[in-house]
Order: C-alpha cells, then sequence, then structure tokens
C-alpha cells in the first residue's frame, strides 16, 4: 500500500475512531507527511518498505535541521504510531518503528505569574471593563475564568451558554479525547462572566449560535484571538517563557499546589489523563520555594 494513502487512513484513524483533539491529529499528521516526503527523497514509497534505518535517518536528519528535542521526541511518537497502526490493520506483517527510541525531551519549566503579577493583570482588566464596553467585558471574563478555572484556552473557546452554571459556579468543559469534565472558578470569574453576559446580546449576530464567547463579528471568538489578548497582557508583567494562554493555565497549577491542593485535586481540574503530567507543577513549586530560601535566607 502507498505510504500517503496510509496517512490518510491512519490521520481519519485518529481523528474518527481515536477522537483525539484536532491540534493533535494536525500535529501527527504533519510529522507522517513530513516522514513520507523524507521516505520518498530515499526511494521508499510502498509500506512494506519503510525500515527501521529510515526511520532513524529521518529523525537524525530532522536533529541536524534544528528541531527541539520535544518536537523529535513528538515525531517519534507519531511514527511509532503510524507503524503500528499499520501492523494492527495489516498493512505491513510487522512494525518497523518498534524500536524506535525517542530523544528525552527538554525539560524546561512552564511560565507562572507571580500572584502580585496576576492581581496587577486583573485589577488593568476590571479598570478597563469598568467602560461597560462588551469587548472590555469579554476579555475580563476571559482571563479570569482561564486563571480560576486553569482550562486550556481550546475549552474556553468552545464553550456553549449552557455550559455554564453561574449558580454553581462551575463550567461543564470537553478536553482531549473529547472527555468531558466539570471545573470549578470563584466569585470574582462569576462576577466577570456574570457582566459579560449581560453585554453578550450586543455581539451576537446570526452567525453566534450558544457560544459564550464572541468576536467582534458575532462568531465564536478563535484561540488566535485569545493568545493575542493573553500575550499583549503577559508583555507588561516580569517573567520569561511562551506569554499565551498556556501561561495562565501554568499558573493556576501552580498557585493550587502552593495553597496546599492535593496533587490528585489538580489533576482532576486540568484534565490530565496521567498523574505524571501534572507532577511537573510540584518541580515548579520547589525551584520557587528554593529561589525564595536562597534569596531570604542569610545561610542560604
Amino acid at each position: 500500500m502507498n505510504l500517503d494513502a496510509c496517512q490518510d487512513a491512519f490521520v481519519g484513524y485518529l481523528a474518527h475512531e481515536r477522537s483525539l483533539s484536532a491540534n493533535t491529529v494536525k500535529a501527527y499528521g504533519s510529522d507522517v507527511s513530513e516522514l513520507n516526503d523524507f521516505a520518498a527523497t530515499h526511494g521508499v514509497e510502498h509500506a512494506d518498505d519503510l525500515t527501521l534505518a529510515v526511520l532513524r535517518d529521518w529523525l537524525w536528519h530532522s536533529a541536524e535541521s534544528g528541531l527541539s528535542q520535544t518536537t523529535l521526541a513528538r515525531r517519534a511518537a507519531s511514527a511509532r504510531a503510524f507503524t503500528a497502526w499499520m501492523r494492527r490493520t495489516g498493512v505491513t506483517p510487522g512494525d518497523a518503528g518498534v524500536r524506535l527510541k525517542s530523544p528525552k525531551p527538554d525539560r524546561s519549566l512552564p511560565r507562572v505569574v507571580t500572584e502580585a503579577g496576576m492581581t496587577q493583570m486583573l485589577d488593568a482588566l476590571t479598570q478597563r471593563a469598568s467602560s461597560g464596553e462588551p469587548g472590555d467585558l469579554r476579555d475580563h471574563a476571559i482571563v479570569e475564568l482561564l486563571y480560576a478555572s486553569g482550562m486550556r484556552v481550546s475549552e474556553l473557546v468552545s464553550l456553549d451558554i449552557d455550559a455554564v452554571d453561574l449558580a454553581r459556579n462551575t463550567a461543564a468543559v470537553v478536553g482531549k479525547g473529547n472527555r468531558e469534565r466539570m471545573v470549578p472558578f470563584g466569585v470574582p470569574a462569576a462576577r466577570a462572566v456574570s457582566a459579560y453576559l449581560s453585554a453578550r446580546p450586543a455581539l451576537v449576530t446570526e452567525r453566534s449560535g450558544h457560544a459564550v464567547f464572541l468576536g467582534a463579528r458575532g462568531a465564536r471568538l478563535g484561540t488566535r484571538a485569545v493568545y493575542e489578548l493573553v500575550a499583549g497582557l503577559l508583555s507588561s508583567v516580569p517573567g520569561t517563557g511562551p506569554a499565551g494562554p498556556h501561561a495562565l493555565r501554568h499558573t493556576a497549577a501552580t498557585h493550587l499546589l502552593d495553597g496546599g491542593a492535593d496533587l490528585r485535586v489538580v489533576q482532576e481540574l486540568l484534565g490530565h489523563a496521567s498523574l505524571g503530567t501534572t507532577q511537573i507543577y510540584t518541580h515548579v513549586s520547589m525551584e520557587r520555594l528554593e529561589a525564595s530560601y536562597r534569596q531570604a535566607h542569610p545561610r542560604a
């Protein structure tokens, strides 16, 4: 079977049978496409001819092009998933990628905003929202909700009105793998969301549907718009690292652990399938503790 045909069927399997998120399917599909293009330049166009040596040469070529270890690890995972699927579906008699090893991913810690930094940001948004402009009220509600709940930006923009319960201060979100969970949020976020929903009718058009957060033209707000909003706000807040909405998710998780929350509670709140994914935030908390100790203790 031709590798390109295998790629199309594999991507369909990820989207419809595995129910992976659109971003994950896109990433895996892109990796497999890159692999197939590389294989074709080496005279490999059929699934039966794909070997472990070709896979290793592809990863080596990817590393030489300057890709990060994290990206290389994802590419290796994509290749292994692809070859395992081909064997399982009978396209190939064996699994060429079963012994393909991933490089160790970068262990850089995520960006976390301090409590003072979050207060500064939210106070500025509160001041802007006092204008009563629907867009300002929406932006305030978005940041309050991201920080209060730790939800992913994709989960936030997918929210429909009936998923938000202001009587119980909870929202029903659909995360990776179409897994639904309930996330709580506090009183400040509830006030901000309530104020925005009161002004939402001014943004509504025939394109709005039931979406909670709407753009200037009335359609459901996209992830790019939220990224630009948060990145702009974080540009004036001290700190290094990626400045997108995920920084607020990292910040929420770290502040919860700093405040004494149980790790498994944080795992459930964030919607992590594995506790190991959540444990990165314990490292963040320890780094913050050690930095404070070194700064404050006279014999540190």
